[in-house]
């Protein structure tokens, strides 16, 4: 099993399971953010629907993803930056929906500003999608 995926589940003291490494695998392989069903497709039988619902659950409650809803009302998934801890994330960037591919990117280094809110106001998470089209799907109608 790769090494940092071992330390990533040993700090947010998460058992060393196949179908964890299988998922950390898939996203960390990815420059986009992937939907439930895209790892349903990809992990096949090797994990059952519930299964990866419960792990998809975990790695956010402990802050190794972030759930990123699409602009057709689905939860995406990317890997959290290292800031990230258990509840606090820190992964205040911006997401780009390409209307053409259906891909959602995270942008990490374009970071938000910081957000005043009202007094009394309490964020507890922070999500900014850009729409259009992506820089291959831009290519592709050259």
């Amino acid at each position: 099993m790769d090494r940092k995926f071992d330390q990533l589940l040993e700090k947010h003291n998460l058992k060393k399971t196949t179908p964890r490494y299988s998922v950390l695998g898939i996203l960390s392989s990815r420059e986009m953010a992937t939907s439930q069903p895209d790892l349903e497709e990809v992990l096949g039988k090797e994990i059952d629907r519930v299964t990866l619902y419960r792990i998809l659950k975990t790695f956010e409650e402990k802050g190794i993803i972030h759930k990123i809803i699409d602009l057709n009302g689905t939860a995406n998934y990317a890997l959290c930056q290292s800031e990230c801890k258990e509840h606090e994330h820190h992964d205040e960037h911006l997401h780009f929906n390409c209307t053409v591919c259906g891909k959602l990117f995270c942008l990490n280094g374009t970071h938000l500003p910081p957000i005043n809110l009202p007094a009394g106001f309490k964020a507890k998470s922070v999500s900014l999608i850009v729409s259009g089209v992506c820089d291959k799907c831009s290519t592709a109608d050259n």
